[in-house]
This record gives structure tokens, C-alpha cells and sequence, in this order.
């Protein structure tokens, strides 16, 4: 037995099976002439397929245009979503609804600002503004930007 093999046997890597030590025999018999041969294999090529992306780049245009969606149910969520995946800004004014729906909607547009690189600012106590990846809100005090982070409803 090499002592490969009963490092693995010890280490509990192998099974201590007389079986193999024919092979071990036939392997020290050849000597290291063995492990200094090159074998050359036939490669296959791999066909390379297009795919798309991992990182989207996202074009920069003018901004010409905010949406400002007064939802009333949590079903008008879709409507926030298409819009801001759009790359176009999106003011949500949630005075119309209950608290709870409310803040199932702040959390739905949290998720989204943060899947796509955005950030969401609240403007008053039920309006909040969605901004694109490209788009920088400027605070009216002047405030340094700060990077963006997970928004915090407390």
C-alpha cells in the first residue's frame, strides 16, 4: 500500500480494502516514468452561445418627464412599477389610502428602487419619490449626497 493510500485509509478518505493493492503494486512497479509521460487528448470545441448581459447599461437621456401616480388600492402598484422601470420618475402620493396598504406600497416601491439601482426619497409624510439609476435629487438644504441605501420606514 503507497503511503497516499494509507494517509487516506487513516484520514478515513479510502476504506481499507485489499482489493486495490494489486493496483498500488503495479503503480510503484512502473516507477516514475509513468507520471512523467504527456498524454495528448483530442478536444472538442465548445460552441459559444450569445447571451445576453449580467450588468444592463442604462441610456442616459434628458429627463423630460415625472409621473405622479395617487394610488387608492394596492393593485395600482403595477402601474408605479412599469412606470419607474421605464427610467422615468415616479411621485407617489399615498394620502388616499389606509396605513397598511400604504405600507405594503412603500415596501413594493422599496424593493423596486432597490432591484434596479434607484433610490426613493420621502418629499412629505404619505408622498414619496421614486428616482431612477441616472437621476440625482438634490435635497433643498444643500445636504451633501450621501450614497444610496435600503430606505428605512421608522
Amino acid at each position: 500500500m503507497t503511503a497516499l493510500r494509507t494517509a487516506m485509509v487513516y484520514l478515513g478518505l479510502a476504506e481499507d480494502d485489499k482489493r486495490y493493492d494489486e493496483y498500488d503494486e503495479d503503480y510503484d512497479a512502473a516507477g516514475p516514468e509513468v507520471q512523467d509521460e504527456e498524454y495528448a487528448a483530442e478536444v472538442t470545441p465548445i460552441r459559444r452561445v450569445q447571451s445576453a448581459p449580467a450588468v444592463r447599461d442604462v441610456e442616459v437621456t434628458q429627463m423630460n418627464r415625472i409621473t405622479t401616480i395617487h394610488p387608492s388600492t394596492y393593485n395600482d402598484a403595477r402601474a408605479i412599477g412599469e412606470s419607474f422601470r421605464s427610467n422615468t420618475p415616479v411621485i407617489m402620493n399615498l394620502s388616499d389610502m389606509d396605513d397598511s396598504d400604504a405600507k405594503r406600497l412603500v415596501d413594493f416601491a422599496a424593493g423596486l428602487v432597490f432591484g434596479l439601482h434607484g433610490s426613493i426619497e420621502r418629499v412629505t409624510n404619505k408622498v414619496f419619490l421614486l428616482s431612477p439609476e441616472h437621476i440625482e435629487v438634490d435635497a433643498e438644504g444643500g445636504e451633501p449626497h450621501q450614497p444610496r441605501a435600503l430606505f428605512n420606514q421608522s
